[in-house]
C-alpha cells in the first residue's frame, strides 16, 4: 500500500501516510493528490484501521501545492474543480494526528488543520503565504485557522502572510503538544495507539460529533450528538464497555 510520492506504512490498527517528495519539501503534485484520494478510500474501508498519522519525510511537514504545476491546469475552472488533498484528508473518518516537522505553509497548514490533533517539533512553522503571491488559500485556511486560533491571529496570518513559530502556535491553540523534532512522530504514534485502543465506532462518533459542533448551530450540533451517542450506546462495543466497567478489567472492542 505504497508509492513513491505518498508512502503507507502500518503498525497495528494505526496507519502512517507520509508525504514522500522532501527535495521540494513535500509540495503536493496532482499526481499527490489523486493518490490521496485513493489512500482514503481505502482506509475508510479497511475496519482494522482505527487510526491515522499523518506526516511528513525529512525537514518538512509539506509547503503546501507545488506553485511550479499550478500552471498546468488550462482554466481557473479546472483548477477549482481539480481533486484536492485536503478535501480528501477531510473525507477520512477515522481519528488522524499530525505530526509536524518543519514548514507547514500553504496547503501544508490546510493539511495540518484538517487533522484532528496536531503535534508539532519544536522546529515547526506555521504560515499561510498565499498573499504573498496574489491569492488566498482555497482548501478551508480561513475557516479552520479562525476556529483554531480564532478571528485576529487568523487574520495577522492571513494578512502578512508571515510565519510563526511552534511556540506561538501552541500558545494560540494551533497544535496540542510540542515536542523535539525527533520525538515529533513516535509521539503522534503514540496517541494514534490510544486511540486505536478505544471503540472505533466511538471514536468516528467522536470525530463527526466535533465536525458537527464546528458546522451547526448550537441546538442543530447538541441534537446531533445525542443521536450519536444513541447508535453508541446500542453497539456491542458499549456493551463491552460497561461488563469490562462492572468486572474491572480492560475492555477488547470489535468494531460492532
Amino acid at each position: 500500500m505504497t508509492s513513491d510520492l505518498v508512502v503507507v506504512e502500518r503498525s497495528g490498527a494505526v496507519a502512517t501516510v507520509r508525504l514522500n517528495r522532501p527535495e521540494k519539501l513535500n509540495a503536493v503534485t496532482q499526481q499527490m493528490s489523486d493518490e490521496l484520494v485513493r489512500i482514503v478510500h481505502d482506509l475508510n474501508a479497511d475496519p482494522s484501521v482505527r487510526a491515522v498519522v499523518y506526516t511528513g519525510t525529512g525537514r518538512a511537514f509539506s509547503a503546501g501545492s507545488d506553485i511550479s504545476t499550478l500552471d498546468q491546469y488550462p482554466t481557473p475552472w479546472s483548477f477549482r474543480n481539480r481533486r484536492d488533498y485536503c478535501d480528501a484528508l477531510r473525507e477520512l473518518r477515522k481519528p488522524v494526528v499530525a505530526a509536524v516537522s518543519g514548514f507547514a505553509f500553504g496547503g501544508g497548514l490546510e493539511a495540518a488543520l484538517t487533522c484532528d490533533i496536531r503535534v508539532a517539533a519544536d522546529t515547526a512553522t506555521f504560515a499561510a503565504p498565499e498573499i504573498k503571491l496574489g491569492w488566498v488559500g482555497g482548501g478551508g485556511m480561513s475557516a479552520l485557522l479562525a476556529n483554531s486560533i480564532g478571528a485576529s491571529n487568523a487574520a495577522l496570518m492571513l494578512m502578512t502572510g508571515d510565519p510563526i513559530d511552534a511556540e506561538r502556535a501552541l500558545a494560540w491553540g494551533l497544535v496540542s503538544e510540542v515536542v523535539p523534532a525527533e520525538d515529533v512522530v513516535t509521539r503522534a504514534q503514540r496517541i494514534a495507539d490510544t486511540i486505536a485502543l478505544r471503540p472505533p465506532i466511538a471514536a468516528e462518533s467522536a470525530k463527526a460529533n466535533l465536525r458537527a459542533a464546528w458546522n451547526l448551530p448550537q441546538d442543530q450540533a447538541m441534537a446531533y450528538e445525542r443521536e450519536m451517542q444513541s447508535i453508541a450506546f446500542a453497539t456491542d462495543d458499549a456493551a463491552e464497555g460497561r461488563a469490562a466497567f462492572a468486572e474491572k478489567r480492560d475492555g477488547v472492542f470489535n468494531g460492532r
